[in-house]
């Protein structure tokens, strides 16, 4: 996915913090959290995976707040882990050890988000791809704008799915429809996300942040403890299920992120030409 040319961080509104990579705005009940990355398509850095796990940490314990609505600045939602960042240790040919990334960063996020005892609701924007996808997925309910496009595009570039995308994409969609989303790496359209039962509701793009916060008010208007024992029945087992599934990602992530196949097809990517894979 080629990346946006660079846009103008709008200043935060009244009621908003502003502490870099993820931006918090409250009102009444509800909080707004934006990823804040729009000249690379919210592409996630560690600064950005740390911001996102210690926000959903403090608003999930903060009795004042009863619904989150997760969204991006700009057009994009979230193009995933920002592949800039390999660009040098790859081009010298060196082999990164990402369990920790996953481990400290992205596993902690995915967990601050689905277990908060609230309902968080993901307002797509726009394209959601690879770990911004799985972020997406990690919420309770997904609105989506109908230029919003989704993407597992871990394989495209020699991973596999991670964040925990194994354990939510088959609950959510079926194991056919999973392995065909996770196996092939192509985009799918708001209309057919739809279809597929990826997301809620498709709207237009212009009433995304009006009707993902109208329903964050009516959901905060409701008994919040029992919305928060409802997901846990939701989870129920799944909670040691998802643990399980986190810890395998971080397995298979090792030895795809060992591959010459990884580093071929982030370098392509980067490069902004078609990967040759070998299967090595």
């Amino acid at each position: 996915m080629d990346e946006l040319d660079d846009e103008r961080h709008a200043p935060p509104g009244p009621g908003a913090e502003d502490p870099g990579p993820v931006g918090v705005a409250r009102g009444g009940a509800v909080a707004t959290v934006t990823l804040r990355n729009p000249g690379r398509m919210n592409a996630m850095s560690e600064a950005m995976v740390a911001g996102l796990a210690e926000t959903f940490e403090d608003l999930g314990a903060d009795p004042e707040v009863r619904a989150i609505v997760l969204t991006g600045e700009g057009r994009a939602f979230s193009s995933g882990l920002d592949l800039e960042v390999l660009r040098e240790p790859y081009e010298r040919g060196e082999v990164l050890d990402l369990r920790d990334r996953q481990e400290r960063g992205y596993n902690r996020m995915v967990r601050a988000i689905a277990l908060a005892q609230k309902p968080v609701i993901a307002a797509v924007n726009g394209p959601a791809a690879g770990a911004g996808m799985a972020l997406a997925l990690a919420c309770d309910l997904r609105l989506a704008a109908e230029s919003a496009v989704f993407m597992m595009a871990f394989v495209r570039i020699g991973l596999v799915p991670d964040s925990g995308a194994s354990y939510f994409l088959p609950r959510i969609v079926g194991v056919g429809r999973a392995a065909e989303l996770a196996l092939t790496g192509e985009p799918v359209g708001a209309a057919r996300a739809l279809e597929l039962g990826l997301v809620n509701r498709v709207v237009p793009d212009a009433e995304l942040s009006a009707q993902a916060a109208r329903l964050a008010a009516d959901l905060a208007a409701m008994p919040t403890v029992a919305l928060g024992l409802t997901k846990r029945l939701l989870l129920a087992g799944g909670a040691e299920e998802l643990e399980r599934a986190l810890a395998g990602e971080v397995v298979a992530q090792h030895h795809a992120a060992g591959t010459e196949d990884h580093r071929e097809g982030v370098l392509a990517f980067l490069q902004k030409r078609p990967p040759t894979f070998r299967g090595r």
